[in-house]
């Protein structure tokens, strides 16, 4: 799905065919597989395994926001019966800048995840085109050391990330925006049900 495709006469109209395309992104066997991935994720965390997530521009800040609503919101929803280990590899400016400075940009996050990550860890994977060299580093590296790929990808389909996943979700939309803002959707939609499954009293508000 392209969006847009169109030359556009107010900011109205584009807002509305925007919201139209955000609204149609998923389809019935994304829902299938946010399933599988959402109930894997939960037996991970009563594992206590780590959860690495990492993406570039946008996808970052998702990342950053899994971190958030993971290690904070399932951990309280659940009164400490669920604690996330939860890591954002996009967290230390520190970090990011010394590896790109030092080593190279395309290691970014594979140098940490030969620091911290176990064998059948975690990995997830953020990215609009499924393309990025640091990226794909990341997936050879837990390729290559037992490590689980999650993996949620705008553009392509078919793609090496997705060859490699346990489990890949491709969105099949060509606008950076759109695949960004469903990325942030698919965080919640993940966190907030197992919050939800944890409440004593499903009228109790997840805040």
């Amino acid at each position: 799905m392209i969006f847009p495709n169109k030359k556009y006469n107010s900011g109205k109209e584009y807002f509305s065919d925007y919201l139209h395309s955000l609204s149609t992104v998923f389809k019935p066997e994304h829902l299938n597989i946010l399933d599988k991935i959402t109930i894997f994720l939960k037996n991970k965390i009563k594992n206590k395994k780590q959860i690495f997530v990492c993406g570039n521009g946008g996808a970052s800040s998702v990342a950053n926001h899994f971190l958030c609503d993971f290690n904070k919101g399932i951990k309280i929803s659940s009164k400490k019966k669920l604690v996330p280990r939860i890591i954002s590899l996009t967290n230390s400016i520190e970090l990011i800048t010394a590896i790109s400075n030092d080593i190279k940009f395309e290691d970014i996050f594979s140098f940490q995840l030969e620091n911290l990550a176990n064998s059948k860890d975690v990995v997830i994977l953020f990215s609009c085109s499924g393309e990025s060299k640091n990226i794909i580093n990341a997936t050879k590296y837990s390729k290559k050391n037992n490590l689980d790929i999650i993996s949620f990808v705008g553009f392509r389909k078919n793609n090496f990330i997705h060859k490699m996943s346990k489990f890949s979700l491709t969105l099949n939309i060509n606008n950076y925006g759109i695949a960004e803002d469903t990325f942030q959707i698919i965080m919640h939609m993940i966190s907030q049900f197992i919050r939800f499954e944890n409440l004593k009293n499903y009228k109790e508000e997840i805040l």
